[in-house]
């Protein structure tokens, strides 16, 4: 078999992901599948650590859009994320991998709280990590949160599951003529606004040359597939070689 082409990665699973063609809240049909394919690509070898989005429960922004005070929406956003994770945590389990949640809240009875050098040291030990609570701050999305947490493990890419096959020019869900990019360079998405993750997360990246690969989270064997160096939905870096 073909060798991971990665050895740590950053998984970045947004909470609308999760909810599948529900309205609110966990498709658990739609996460048991997600987990089966982290367990296929963890059984290779590779050292995962997941963000974890809680849009499928609570958006602060939404929150804030609706007459919330922001950082008190956001933070309601960031316990979202802690109810994703211990649920992707749990469904983990019951596959016979073993897992910590890290939560950038203290919240002791539920997850551990966010060490560096403990998560680092999880994964050494064949633990996949799930970060929780964004980067612990209003303000800050799990976009940001990614990067961040990327940057800090020593993940060698961030593999952003969506609901469509990579980046496009517009909306492919509203616009037909939308056409889809293979490759992309940082600028490239800061200066057309192409939303692939928010500024911050896409300057940090930039600033440390860290990839990005956007793909569908829907196609059964993505994860793997792209483990395995093969061509997947649209790589974001620092140079176009296209």
């Amino acid at each position: 078999m073909t060798p991971p082409r990665y050895k740590r990665i950053l998984l970045k699973l947004s909470g609308e992901a999760l909810m599948g063609e529900q309205g609110y809240g966990i498709d658990h049909t739609l996460l048991d599948a997600i987990t089966s394919e982290v367990k296929e690509i963890y059984e290779l070898g590779v050292e995962v650590a997941v963000v974890i989005g809680g849009g499928n429960i609570f958006r602060g922004l939404s929150g804030a859009a609706k007459g919330m005070e922001r950082a008190s929406a956001d933070y309601m956003g960031m316990l979202a994320t802690v109810l994703n994770a211990l649920a992707l945590q749990n469904i983990l389990e019951n596959k016979g991998v073993t897992t910590r949640v890290q939560s950038a809240i203290e919240m002791r009875e539920l997850a551990e709280t966010y060490i560096r050098r403990r998560a680092v040291r999880h994964l050494e030990k064949r633990r996949i990590v799930i970060f929780a609570a964004g980067t612990g701050n209003p303000y800050f999305t799990t976009d940001t949160a990614a990067a961040l947490r990327a940057m800090e493990i020593g993940a060698e890419v961030i593999m952003k599951a969506t609901k469509v096959d990579g980046v496009y020019s517009a909306d492919p869900m509203k616009d037909k003529s939308a056409t889809k990019f293979d490759q992309l360079t940082y600028i490239d998405v800061l200066q057309k606004d192409l939303r692939v993750m928010d500024a911050t997360a896409i300057s940090l990246c930039m600033d440390n040359n860290l990839p990005i690969i956007v793909f569908n989270l829907n196609v059964s064997g993505n994860i793997k597939k792209i483990i395995l160096g093969e061509t997947v939905g649209t790589l974001v870096t620092g140079r176009n070689n296209a």
